[in-house]
């Protein structure tokens, strides 16, 4: 019992502790409520991968990977490819993570960015190489390597800087064999369409919402907030985990 009522005395230590800054207007790491962390990105850090984007927010570290195969083409969109997202929270980026089977904030996020790519549209009608017949999937896996809050915004920036060098080689379908002929000395770029971008905010007592939580904010907020908006804003995807959304927040 004692040991129960120390542990619950030290959170509400600590949540008064991050409210003290939040009542001068500022994260406990000295930005203002409003602000974000530093963001860095360094492209094609993966040798094997057909491209790749090291983001690192603060922090939180992410490494999304890109793989292109062929697939034939949806049934109910024969114009379109594949992106085919998947997050992936090992140990590795946190002690709260355990090995075993994908935790359910991993996929939680695989779909969130499967949701972005397909409504704003980024780039799934220029992956089709013959309607109806051949198209591209692309395989986009992403690997945080340091979880410190955060990791939805970070998400769709890596995967932005990933997908904007990936280069695919011209295939032209014969007439007479019906199989697919690569040229490799014949490449292109992807045409990226849109922009989306995610803010992600802690809720705090209902009516407070900060900007780019740390993992220590996410864990004493009492909720969480991601918008993710591309440049005409055009709303993208909106995640609000554990119920629907009270819009009577104040924002900073």
């Amino acid at each position: 019992m004692g040991r129960k009522v120390a542990t619950g005395f030290k959170t509400v230590e600590l949540l008064d502790y991050y409210k003290r800054f939040m009542k001068e207007n500022c994260h406990h790491d000295g930005r203002e409520l409003g602000e974000f962390r530093t963001i860095t990105v360094n492209i094609s850090s993966i040798s094997t991968a057909d491209d790749s984007a090291l983001v690192k927010l603060g922090n939180t570290t992410v490494l999304w990977g890109v793989k292109v195969e062929f697939a034939a083409p949806p049934t109910d969109a024969p114009d379109k490819g594949y992106v085919v997202p998947n997050v992936d929270l090992p140990p590795l980026c946190s002690l709260r993570f355990r090995s075993g089977p994908p935790e359910e904030e991993a996929q939680v996020s695989s779909q969130i960015i499967a949701e972005v790519t397909e409504n704003s549209q980024i780039i799934q009608k220029d992956l089709c190489i013959s309607p109806g017949k051949l198209a591209w999937v692309l395989y986009c896996d992403l690997i945080c390597l340091d979880y410190d809050g955060n990791i939805l915004d970070a998400c769709p920036f890596a995967l932005l800087a990933a997908l904007k060098n990936v280069q695919l080689p011209k295939v032209t379908i014969n007439e007479e064999t019906a199989l697919a002929e690569v040229n490799l000395k014949k490449k292109s770029y992807l045409n990226i369409r849109t922009h989306p971008v995610a803010t992600s905010f802690a809720v705090f007592d209902d009516t407070l919402l900060i900007v780019d939580p740390t993992v220590e904010e996410e864990h004493l907020a009492t909720g969480t907030l991601t918008i993710v908006m591309d440049e005409e804003a055009k709303l993208c995807c909106l995640h609000k985990p554990g119920g629907t959304l009270e819009l009577n927040f104040r924002t900073v």
